[in-house]
C-alpha cells in the first residue's frame, strides 16, 4: 500500500479559503463527499465529533483530521493547503497550513492507524513539508507524494 493508493487529484485543494477549523473541515469534506457518495454533513459530523476528543492539529503547521464512518468502501485521503494558516487548536498553539483528511470504514482500524502513522512520519521531514507548502496544483501534490511514497 502507498499513500497514492488512497488520494486522488479530486480530493486535493491547494488554496483553502477557510479561516477556522469548521470551515477547513467543510472545505476538505466537499470533494470527499462527492467522491464517496456520502452525505457531506455526515462526514463533517464524524470529524467534528473526533475533534471534540482532542484536536487533530498536531502542531508544526500540520493537522490530520480523521474519522471512521459507515458506508465508505475504502479509505479515502484528502489534502488541503492554507496559504494564511488556520487556528486548528494545535498542540503548539500555532496555525495549521498543511491538512491531510483521512476517512475510513468503521471496521478498518488497522489500515486507518497505518495510514495515519505513515502520514505523520512523512510530515516530520522538513524538506517534504516545505515542498508541500510550495505546491499550486493537485498534480504538484501528487508529484511530491510520489517522491516519498513507498509501501508500508
Amino acid at each position: 500500500m502507498k499513500i497514492l493508493d488512497y488520494i486522488t487529484a479530486d480530493t486535493i485543494l491547494t488554496n483553502l479559503q477557510a479561516t477556522d477549523k469548521k470551515g477547513v473541515i467543510d472545505e476538505l469534506t466537499e470533494p470527499v463527499a462527492a467522491l464517496t457518495g456520502l452525505e457531506q454533513r455526515n462526514i463533517v459530523r464524524v470529524l467534528i465529533e473526533r475533534e471534540r476528543l482532542g484536536s487533530t492539529g498536531i502542531g508544526d503547521g500540520i493537522a490530520i483530521p480523521h474519522g471512521k464512518i459507515n458506508g465508505i468502501e475504502s479509505l479515502v485521503l484528502g489534502f488541503g493547503l492554507s496559504r494564511n494558516g488556520v487556528n486548528f487548536e494545535a498542540l503548539d498553539g500555532k496555525p495549521a497550513y498543511i491538512f491531510f483528511l483521512l476517512l475510513s470504514a468503521d471496521n478498518s482500524t488497522g489500515l486507518h492507524l497505518r495510514v495515519l502513522a505513515r502520514i505523520s512520519k512523512l510530515l516530520r521531514d522538513q524538506d517534504f513539508k516545505e515542498k508541500l507548502m510550495r505546491v499550486h496544483s493537485a498534480q504538484q501534490v501528487m508529484d511530491v507524494l510520489s517522491q516519498v511514497d513507498e509501501d508500508f
